[in-house]
């Protein structure tokens, strides 16, 4: 079976503990930092952690947030260099602050609510926030701007079998999208008057990344032993086409394990377990 290697990306340059990591839509990544780390019985008692942020050349900036919040944190960055940090779940006392707004000296600057069960939470470049939720809150794809105001729903837009987020992939102003029951590609362009959704039909079952090239497209993940398939595809009029098959591996040719991924535009960034390292697959290359 052909194997792909992750290309090294970007590794953290810190030894406080990881809360969450992630890759934002310019291709900078960053980890959400804690010392010590907020328990489960903390869960109202706001803690100060920091990000560190490594850019495509290696430079690396830190920020320090003031009075977070969240218990199994969700972080991106907005373009004009202030965070968004959101708690995976939304509970009772965590509700209407759920969503925290940081400017770029890491001053809240406001909160919201987006809903429990948050699977992925990814910045486009204008700013907005896309939320894909999982199965305990089967809501869909929601967007809303940096200020908190509902922007566009799933909810009446046609997509087949979709109960739970597995993939979602945010770029330029365009989101992606993989999601469980039926798995079908899906793009969504918020902007457009015209088909905002277009929908393709796809074979490729349990995906957790998708990465998209003009009308190629790859499936990252999959069920029990396929979790480190890479899947390749055309999209053609109503359907992608599968091509070939192969693992995506680590650069020392094992497998990931416990992992993140992150999709953006044609990429694929996967993290591993410490989670202090990147790696990216590239579908353009």
């Amino acid at each position: 079976m052909q194997r792909t290697v992750l290309v090294p990306y970007a590794h953290l340059p810190h030894a406080l503990h990881v809360l969450t990591s992630t890759v934002d839509v310019f291709g900078t990544a960053h980890w959400l930092l804690a010392d010590p780390v907020p328990q489960p019985g903390d869960a109202v008692r706001p803690f100060d952690a920091l990000v560190v942020s490594v850019d495509p050349d290696g430079n690396a900036e830190l920020t320090e947030l003031s009075a977070v919040r969240a218990r199994r944190p969700r972080l991106d960055r907005l373009p004009d260099g202030g965070f968004v940090v959101a708690a995976s779940r939304a509970r009772r006392y965590e509700d209407a602050n759920q969503v925290q707004v940081f400017d770029t000296f890491g001053r809240e600057t406001l909160s919201f609510s987006v809903g429990d069960a948050i699977e992925h939470l990814l910045v486009d470049e204008a700013s907005r926030i896309w939320v894909g939720h999982f199965d305990e809150n089967p809501v869909g794809i929601r967007c809303w701007s940096a200020t908190g105001q509902l922007t566009w729903t799933s909810h009446d837009a046609d997509i087949p079998g979709l109960f739970d987020c597995y993939a979602l992939n945010v770029s330029g102003t365009i989101a992606w999208a993989c999601p469980y029951t039926d798995f079908p590609l899906v793009e969504i362009r918020p902007d457009r008057t015209h088909r905002p959704v277009r929908v393709w039909a796809n074979r490729v079952r349990g995906a957790k990344a998708v990465a998209v090239h003009g009308e190629q497209v790859a499936f990252y993940g999959g069920y029990g032993e396929e979790q480190d398939r890479l899947a390749h595809g055309e999209i053609v009029e109503t359907s992608v086409e599968p091509s070939d098959a192969g693992l995506l591996t680590l650069p020392d040719g094992s497998a990931p394990g416990r992992r993140r991924v992150v999709g953006r535009g044609s990429r694929i960034y996967v993290q591993a377990e410490p989670f202090t390292t990147w790696g990216v697959f590239d579908l353009s290359s």
